[in-house]
């Protein structure tokens, strides 16, 4: 690699660092002169085979920021909070996947098939990334959104434990093993009989309630009103995203036992008529979009279907019963690829085209 911008990866030892390494290396071309892998302390010194290279991890300094271009964060919130601003005083162009900026006013939050404009509006040399269960349906509602305008947003979250982070997909895989082959009764007592007889108390969950053989209506944390933190997310970015800060959206959140990929049951509503055959077309015109809807042959997307691919998936497309001007449609989208990494790294991409 020579002769382009270059590029830092912090958190390159992670979970999604991990996924973002593998979308490098699957690039059929990349624009950048040199990879700078960062990570914590205890990282430093590991290799990693990037495009045909073994890299060395270097520690998470102000000066591994010294001559790079764009560094992408893929570390908790308190890490990027900390670092992103560091990585712009030394002249990077942060991208940053964790929740620390996504609602500040100087900070664009940014899907690129939807909002790409807004890259080049960053005051304090960042760019945030959105929420895995935002970005599963941006794609697909920016789509319908230009062509009919969207007033209305009510949305049925069904996300994967992976969300959670590997403490969760842990836990998932503990508890189908404790419950697996077992006569486990269909109350919530006899799966939490069957947890504790395999020393899995919930009470050292990440979840409020068994996932294994049950679904879970709560992700993240505790807001106003009852609110859950997700909830509110999908709330407010969606907005900042597609530009409409009126715009009526209702999320229920739901944790299911998938271990990657989130799904989400959409009902949208539009200032314009819209017909499935419309919706269809525009879908098809989608590079990022996978339309399969085909309910005669029951063909629609599934998590088991969609998982480790790139684009967002979308079925059961339906005219909205009783409701003008809506459609009802089923996305799904691997939460650690477009999700997470791949966003990031398109958000990057399209940064090196413009430096």
């Amino acid at each position: 690699m020579s002769g382009g911008p270059v590029l830092a990866l912090v958190g390159a030892t992670g979970a999604v660092g991990t996924v973002m390494i593998s979308i490098i290396n699957n690039r059929e071309t990349v624009p950048w002169g040199e990879i700078r892998l960062i990570a914590s302390a205890r990282s430093a010194g590991k290799k990693i085979h990037v495009r045909g290279e073994d890299l060395t991890v270097v520690e998470l300094t102000p000066e591994a920021f010294d001559g790079v271009d764009v560094a992408m964060f893929d570390v908790p919130d308190e890490v990027s909070a900390r670092w992103a601003p560091i990585a712009a005083a030394r002249g990077a162009v942060a991208v940053d996947n964790s929740g620390a900026f996504r609602m500040d006013d100087e900070v664009p939050l940014v899907v690129p098939e939807v909002n790409a404009d807004r890259i080049g509006d960053r005051p304090k040399g960042i760019i945030a990334n959105p929420n895995c269960t935002t970005l599963s349906m941006m794609a697909a509602i920016g789509a319908l959104h230009r062509e009919f305008g969207l007033r209305e947003l009510v949305v049925a979250s069904y996300q994967a434990a992976s969300g959670g982070g590997q403490a969760a997909i842990d836990r998932l895989r503990a508890e189908v093993e404790a419950v697996s082959g077992k006569q486990v009764g269909e109350r919530a007592g006899d799966v939490r009989e069957a947890l504790d007889a395999a020393g899995l108390p919930v009470s050292d969950s990440p979840f409020p309630a068994p996932l294994a053989l049950n679904v879970v209506p709560w992700a993240g944390s505790l807001k106003d009103d009852g609110w859950t933190s997700e909830e509110l997310k999908v709330r407010n970015e969606s907005r900042k995203i597609l530009g409409i800060p009126d715009l009526k959206v209702s999320a229920t959140c739901v944790r299911v036992p998938v271990v990657t990929t989130h799904s989400l049951a959409v009902h949208a509503v539009f200032e314009r008529p819209v017909t499935v055959g419309q919706a269809h077309k525009i879908f098809e015109e989608q590079p990022s979009v996978v339309l399969v809807d085909e309910p005669e042959a029951q063909r629609f997307p599934t998590p088991a279907d969609v998982v480790g691919g790139d684009p967002t998936y979308v079925g059961r497309v339906r005219q909205a019963l009783d409701f003008p001007n809506a459609l009802d449609f089923f996305v799904c989208g691997d939460n650690l690829r477009k999700g997470a990494a791949l966003n990031t790294y398109e958000i990057a991409e399209e940064l090196a085209g413009r430096l």
